[in-house]
């Protein structure tokens, strides 16, 4: 043994039949870093140092895992192993010596072999297969709103009551539609994933406006290592917020003040919901379309417009559409908000601590009662610890799963939070509030 791999008395590593090489642990994680990247996957090791940059996931997303076992999270994303392992082939540089384990340390090799178990049961139960009519009827209630709202509009006119209740109707579809781009996007619809990457360009760009790729190279970061520094978006406040316990202390150690955070939980009611739809999520999509060049998500986003204001123009004109449009996306924006970080944003929140997928998953993430209700408003995602751990299940199975996942918690110690929805919101302000008295206390005495 010597620099971390299995090496012959020249220092070139072990071969095996095959000509491939044998490897330690320690060797792999010293390629993990930009330029330099090996990753594990059922004990062989792969150099995706050039791939990255071909990922159809984006490059981000793969290197997270650069330096680390990356089964897990090769098995929760792609629904169809056979495909992308045609690709794998390349990029087989060797495999694991018999010594090391199937995982870095710091990961539980009984919780990994016994959530792969579950997963086993999941697959041979069926609950990774999609109901094709529930999709199809919540397709169809979307754009029964759409149709809902212009009705409106043609029959009683641009009055300021009717025009506030067409612009709650169409933020109602919007969101409804960004829950059921989701499902898209998780290639969690159809068997083909071309089926479901059309259906999902044709929902996020036609009926939202949006970027399919701009999503998919964001939200699969946010999966592949949630509530992550640096890995996960989703925690990249851009110095407006401090999150969790760790990064307040940091903030204020280095006497870093960029927002008065000890009152973060207030003005998140100005800066947070009503904003980040249509300011930053806006701005940023259009930026990223057309830096990337990515044409085609931009022609789709532009059907989406050119529909709007053909429909709307006649009843209110162009500044008068700019001003709906605006208003509709405020309202969605508290919608989204308020949904998507009451399961992440009061969990924990920190650097890398390398867990195996259960535990990380549920570190992150929390569960919100069910109710009719509560599956409709939040499209599901109030089963956030099951969409998380089975990001491709369709979400009609996620309450089928949810005893079968508290069962392996509760036998690994590991907890299984549910909240009230009510719970849940105040928990966000409570978190904020937390995290900004943690940085006063490090910036006055630290």
């Amino acid at each position: 043994m010597g620099g971390g791999g299995q090496q012959t008395e020249s220092g070139e590593p072990a071969k095996r039949g095959g000509n491939l090489s044998v490897f330690t642990w320690e060797e792999v994680q010293k390629h993990s870093h930009k330029g330099d990247q090996w990753l594990v996957i059922d004990r062989k090791v792969y150099n995706v140092t050039q791939w990255v940059k071909r990922h159809p996931g984006g490059i981000r997303v793969i290197s997270h895992y650069a330096g680390e076992d990356a089964t897990e999270a090769f098995t929760a994303f792609h629904p169809n192993l056979t495909f992308p392992r045609k690709f794998l082939k390349s990029l087989l540089i060797g495999e694991l010596a018999d010594t090391e384990p199937s995982q870095e340390a710091g990961k539980n090799a009984v919780v990994v072999q016994d959530f792969q178990a579950l997963r086993e049961r999941v697959e041979k139960e069926g609950l990774l297969r999609a109901k094709p009519l529930f999709f199809s009827l919540y397709l169809g209630h979307i754009l029964l709103l759409e149709a809902l709202s212009l009705g409106l509009l043609w029959h009683w006119g641009t009055s300021w009551s009717v025009t506030l209740l067409c612009s709650v109707i169409l933020a109602t579809s919007q969101s409804q539609a960004g829950w059921l781009q989701h499902d898209f996007g998780h290639l969690s619809v159809f068997k083909k994933s071309s089926w479901n990457h059309i259906l999902h360009k044709f929902i996020i760009g036609h009926i939202k406006g949006a970027s399919a790729n701009w999503w998919n190279h964001r939200h699969f970061q946010h999966h592949a290592k949630p509530n992550v520094f640096c890995k996960d978006p989703d925690v990249n406040m851009l110095h407006l917020f401090v999150l969790g316990d760790s990064q307040p202390v940091e903030y204020g150690i280095k006497k870093l003040k960029y927002m008065p955070y000890n009152h973060q939980h207030k003005y998140f009611f100005l800066i947070g919901p009503p904003l980040l739809i249509p300011l930053y999520f806006q701005i940023e999509i259009m930026r990223t379309m057309v830096t990337r060049r990515d044409w085609v998500d931009l022609a789709w986003s532009m059907t989406f417009y050119l529909r709007y204001f053909c429909c709307y123009y006649p009843f209110f004109g162009f500044f008068g559409c700019i001003v709906f449009f605006t208003f509709v996306r405020f309202l969605e924006s508290h919608w989204f908000v308020w949904v998507t970080q009451m399961s992440h944003l009061p969990m924990d929140i920190d650097h890398e601590k390398h867990h195996d997928w259960l535990t990380m998953q549920l570190n992150a993430t929390c569960n919100i009662e069910q109710s009719p209700f509560n599956d409709w408003f939040s499209g599901h995602l109030n089963f956030q610890i099951e969409h998380h751990l089975f990001p491709t299940m369709p979400r009609h199975n996620y309450q089928a799963v949810a005893p079968l996942v508290q069962a392996l918690c509760e036998k690994h110690h590991i907890p299984y939070q549910v909240k009230t929805l009510q719970g849940a919101f105040a928990d966000i302000i409570s978190s904020l509030k937390k995290s900004g008295d943690l940085w006063l206390d490090a910036y006055l005495h630290k």
